[in-house]
């Protein structure tokens, strides 16, 4: 409850007391420090769409080898022959992307 007393009274300070100087330069879109090429909001390809659900797939299923690595002693062979078949689960899902092309950029 506190932290969402705090967090909250730095946002309602931040609006309130913070510098409000709207310019034209200040609205403009900002793409690394260049004009932008193009306008905002024009469609991804369905690869980039694939890559980013792909990559969050395999970053949750290393959320899982950490825990598992701190308590790798306590589990014993049960605890790792369970890791060996979801490891193998992933193995088979990357080399079944993998087969598709998923990786290839065209």
């Amino acid at each position: 409850m506190l932290a969402a007393v705090v967090a909250g009274s730095m946002l309602a300070g931040s609006i309130f007391l913070g510098p409000k100087h709207k310019t034209d330069i200040k609205q403009q879109p900002f793409e690394c420090g260049q004009s932008p090429f193009q306008t905002p909001g024009n469609r991804f390809g369905v690869k980039f769409y694939l890559i980013a659900i792909l990559f969050i797939i395999f970053d949750v299923d290393l959320a899982f080898l950490f825990p598992w690595a701190v308590v790798f002693r306590d589990l014993g062979l049960n605890g790792f022959l369970s890791m060996l078949v979801f490891l193998g689960f992933v193995a088979v899902g990357l080399a079944v992307i993998w087969k598709k092309g998923a990786f290839k950029w065209r």
